[in-house]
């Protein structure tokens, strides 16, 4: 059997890729596939590929054309590849003339003639619509959101609210395409679609009217500190046809998502246990440690320790006992138990105490290990019996890193998607539930 292996982005799958795919599949028996993960578009400058891995995959699938589907995550994968297949030839278009000819030393390398006229960059082009984003909350935590921005393609950051109206003009000041606004109803006029940086319990009525007014929503994590509301909130989203999305950056960040579809894939067995952790030692004088904001260690950081546990583990947990130490009506560190039917999970998190930081994920057949910082992947290691089969990986994070959140929430935008595979709706709610049986103090005990 004649084996042929061919690359590509396919976003906005077109004719000009069916055309390739056919030509490529002409050559051989069995057709190879390497879809290039969204990591891979950081080399290019921009954020621009319109629809996400998972989109891509099943696009070329729906073709009919690959025999399998592969994705391609690292520079130098091609070589191994072929290796790893039995490949005898590699295809690619015309445009890469010369390129890979050094692949010629492990199979026979072809270009494949393109279809004239039409690219996925022309497309992007000829389609891409801009939403205009504003800014509600211009305090600490949006300051890094527009320079994040201008590396995604589709989105203008043009409008800035808040209480405090000097806080808005002042982010005006820095950013020239930011217009400040002192009421929201003019605010709202001139966006499609709002980014929420306000203290926590500002989040549900921020999210709330803003929906109402028809905007789609990119809130800071935790979105909302009750399950109920939660749940009331991505409801009213998809009566009102918006896109409501929790900004929990480490959820879309390249290395963590990758490390989490290696983990489904059952590359270390069953997932037994998971352990996760995070601390800070902060100024005490500040809102964090402030009981009517909301302070505390699990309001503040608990979300991204959450994350991996109901990403692996899901939502249908069978009990969750906190431990937390208390000062003036805020934990300064909580400790999660958490009992599923086939394993336990827990986490740690901290302002007044100093804890690892590592993330561990133990399996069946390995496990494995993010040093801290892990909620800021970029590293990552599979760990076996056999330390032969060790496994390391390596990731650049970009900027602060909130560029990939924004990408997805604009995605989701463009292609309708009312719920992100990175972080789903009932994720968010699980998260939110969570957080309600801490308020309520369900289970919960001081140490």
């Amino acid at each position: 059997m004649k084996k042929v292996i061919t690359y590509g982005t396919y976003d906005l799958l077109h004719q000009g890729h069916i055309n390739l795919l056919m030509r490529a599949k002409a050559l051989g028996d069995y057709l190879i596939v390497g879809v290039t993960n969204d990591n891979f578009d950081r080399d290019r400058g921009k954020l621009n590929v319109r629809n996400n891995v998972l989109e891509r995959v099943e696009a070329v699938k729906a073709t009919g054309l690959a025999d399998q589907i592969i994705i391609e995550d690292y520079i130098g994968q091609k070589i191994d590849d072929i290796q790893k297949y039995n490949v005898d030839i590699f295809a690619i278009g015309s445009d890469w003339e010369g390129k890979f000819d050094y692949l010629k030393e492990f199979c026979q390398v072809v270009y494949l003639p393109r279809t004239e006229g039409i690219s996925s960059t022309l497309l992007r082009e000829e389609s891409q619509e801009t939403v205009h984003v504003g800014i509600i909350g211009c305090g600490r935590m949006s300051q890094r959101f527009p320079s994040e921005a201008e590396v995604v393609s589709g989105i203008k950051v043009c409008a800035a609210y808040d209480i405090e109206p000097q806080a808005a003009e002042t982010m005006a000041e820095k950013h020239c395409s930011i217009t400040a606004y002192k009421n929201l109803s003019d605010f709202y006029d001139h966006v499609d679609a709002v980014y929420i940086a306000t203290p926590h319990l500002a989040h549900f009525s921020n999210i709330k009217q803003s929906l109402e007014a028809g905007k789609h929503v990119l809130c800071e994590t935790p979105l909302v500190l009750n399950g109920d509301e939660a749940k009331e909130l991505y409801e009213l989203a998809e009566e009102k046809g918006c896109i409501l999305m929790e900004a929990n950056k480490t959820a879309h960040c390249p290395a963590f998502t990758h490390l989490m579809v290696l983990i489904k894939s059952g590359v270390i067995g069953d997932v037994v246990d998971i352990e996760a952790s995070l601390s800070q030692l902060l100024d005490k004088s500040g809102r964090e440690f402030d009981a009517a904001q909301a302070g505390g260690a699990l309001f503040e950081q608990g979300s991204y320790p959450l994350l991996p546990i109901i990403k692996l583990m899901g939502v249908n947990y069978e009990d969750l006992f906190i431990y937390s130490r208390m000062e003036n009506g805020v934990d300064v560190f909580t400790r999660g138990v958490f009992k599923y039917p086939k394993g336990t999970c827990s986490f740690k998190v901290g302002l007044g105490v100093k804890t690892e930081g590592n993330l561990v994920i133990s399996g069946t057949n390995g496990y494995a290990y993010v040093p801290a910082p892990w909620w800021l992947t970029d590293y990552y290691e599979l760990r076996f019996e056999n330390q032969n089969e060790n496994k390391k990986f390596f990731y650049k994070w970009d900027g602060y890193g909130l560029r990939y959140e924004i990408q997805e929430f604009i995605s989701c935008i463009v292609n309708k998607r009312f719920s992100s595979a990175r972080l789903r709706r009932t994720e968010s709610i699980c998260m939110a539930r969570i957080m309600q049986q801490f308020a309520e103090r369900k289970n919960v005990f001081n140490i």
